[in-house]
């Protein structure tokens, strides 16, 4: 009933495995002043995490995002085929060549990957030594268990044992606790399984700010020239960060071999 009644009106009826909603969800976020800010930090935290190695930097499920304004010359690539990309793609079989990648970026996509080892396998293959997967995605805490489980539509299990899950669809599957799962709770498996990969950082953020924005799917419930405010509050509350933050920016590391174990979280 809540999640009905804000609903956003353009939201409304949406087939998530439509590549049509890809173009309504751009015109969301560049609707909502609140929201488009929200991104655009996110894409600072992006920027600012990509490794100095030489080579192209490709955006995963990039369709309704505006990465380029901050990364000019990103490879944007999207599942479905729709405007402003320029790859089609499966993120468990990318088109790159071994060892060619700077970086790997995406946001809000990981937790959408129904086979996510094929993806990190991938990752290992394409990155340069030296590269990077950089990520935005929903993380797990006691208040984030608390909005995900009743407000976010999508489907949020961080007590699933596998890090697979049924997928209808190439973008209808999730689980929003995925990333949390493979690059908290289950690092053990994740560095054993993939050795050339290192958990550089986790950084846990955004307690309160996403959810005000309303996302893409509901009515904001702030206006866009309050944001400053409500940035400082949070930050303000950064020593509480990891038991109520919604989100996290994630790091990955491919390493030569060596040294491949580490990171903080």
């Amino acid at each position: 009933m809540i999640k009905n009644l804000f609903l956003h009106p353009l939201a409304r009826g949406l087939d998530v495995d439509d590549p049509a909603t890809t173009e309504v969800r751009r015109r969301i976020i560049r609707s909502k002043p609140f929201l488009r800010r929200l991104y655009d930090e996110w894409y600072e935290s992006i920027v600012a995490g990509l490794p100095d190695v030489d080579g192209p930097v490709v955006e995963l499920g990039s369709g309704a995002g505006h990465l380029e304004e901050f990364l000019p010359g990103v490879v944007k690539s999207e599942i479905l085929t729709c405007p402003h990309v320029a790859v089609v793609l499966d993120a468990g079989f990318l088109p790159f060549a071994d060892a060619s990648l700077r970086a790997l970026t995406m946001t809000d996509v990981f937790h959408h990957l129904p086979k996510p080892e094929a993806f990190l396998r991938e990752a290992v293959r394409c990155l340069r030594p030296g590269g990077s997967v950089v990520m935005i995605e929903p993380w797990v805490t006691s208040w984030s268990r608390f909005v995900y489980r009743r407000l976010h539509p999508e489907p949020f299990d961080p007590d699933a044992q596998s890090w697979e899950f049924p997928s209808s669809g190439p973008l209808s599957g999730a689980n929003s606790a995925l990333p949390w799962i493979v690059f908290n709770r289950d690092r053990d498996r994740f560095h054993t399984e993939f050795p050339l990969l290192r958990i550089e950082s986790v950084d846990p953020m955004m307690p309160v700010r996403y959810l005000l924005s309303g996302g893409v799917s509901l009515r904001g419930l702030q206006p866009g020239w309050t944001f400053p405010l409500w940035r400082s509050l949070e930050r303000a509350l950064k020593p509480y960060w990891p038991a109520m933050a919604m989100f996290a920016r994630i790091v990955i590391r491919r390493t030569d071999g060596e040294n491949t174990r580490g990171g903080k979280g």
